[in-house]
C-alpha cells in the first residue's frame, strides 16, 4: 500500500497517505510490526526484550506522530524527538500497569524484566513508578514546544494518561494485580475541558 500509494482497505489507505504525505521513516514502520509480532507470544520479557519491545510499539510511535505534527521541520524534529520517545515509553508503562491483571492472568505475559507477578510488592511497583514518573517530567518539556496545532491533543492524552498514573500509584500492588484501574467518564470530560481551558491561556 505504501509503494502503490493506494490500497482498496481504507484502514491501510489512509496510513499510506500520512506516511506517504509526511515521509514517514521507513525503519520506524518496521520497528513498530517487529513489536506486534512479539505479542502473538506468550512469553516473559527479558532487559533487552522489554527494552525492544517499548521502542517498537511506543517509541517509535511518538516520533512517527511528531514527524506529523511538525511537517517536515526537521530541526524542530530532532529537538523534541528524545521528548516524544519518553513519553510514548510512559504511556506503554502505564498500559503495562492498568493491564497487569488481564496479561498475567489471562495471556500468561510478563512484560516487566526481573520482576515477579506471582508476588508482586510495593517495593517493585514503586521502582516502576519512579522510572514513569521521570519519563513524564521529561516528555512534559517536549510538549509545551509543540506546535499550537498539535499541542492541545497531545497535552489531553498526557493529562488523562497522568491521572490514570496517579491512580494506579495511589493502589496497592495487591489492588493493581486484581483488577484493571479506570478513570471515569465524567472524570475524562473533566480532564478535556481543562486542558482545554489550560490550552487557551496558555498555561500548559
Amino acid at each position: 500500500a505504501i509503494e502503490d500509494g493506494i490500497s482498496l482497505n481504507p484502514v491501510l489507505n489512509a496510513f499510506q497517505q500520512v506516511v506517504n504525505t509526511y515521509h514517514i521513516d521507513k525503519e520506524l514502520i518496521e520497528l513498530f510490526l517487529q513489536s506486534m509480532e512479539m505479542d502473538l507470544q506468550q512469553e516473559h520479557y527479558t532487559p533487552e526484550k522489554y527494552s525492544q519491545y517499548i521502542l517498537g510499539s511506543a517509541q517509535v510511535v511518538g516520533l512517527m506522530c511528531l514527524q506529523v505534527f511538525t511537517e517536515g521541520d526537521k530541526q524542530q524534529y530532532d529537538k523534541l524527538k528524545d521528548s516524544a520517545m519518553q513519553l510514548g515509553s510512559a504511556f506503554q508503562k502505564v498500559n503495562f500497569l492498568r493491564d497487569v491483571n488481564a496479561d498475567y492472568f489471562t495471556l500468561s505475559r510478563t512484560y516487566f524484566p526481573n520482576v515477579n507477578l506471582s508476588a508482586f510488592s510495593n517495593t517493585e511497583k514503586k521502582i516502576i513508578e519512579e522510572e514513569i514518573e521521570a519519563e513524564f517530567q521529561h516528555a512534559l518539556i517536549g510538549i509545551r514546544q509543540l506546535p499550537a496545532s498539535s499541542r492541545n491533543g497531545v497535552h489531553l492524552a498526557y493529562v488523562y494518561y497522568k491521572k490514570l498514573f496517579n491512580k494506579i500509584k495511589g493502589s496497592t500492588a495487591e489492588k493493581v494485580m486484581s483488577g484493571r484501574i479506570r478513570i471515569s467518564n465524567a472524570h475524562k470530560f473533566g480532564l478535556m475541558f481543562d486542558s482545554i481551558i489550560r490550552y487557551k491561556t496558555n498555561t500548559i
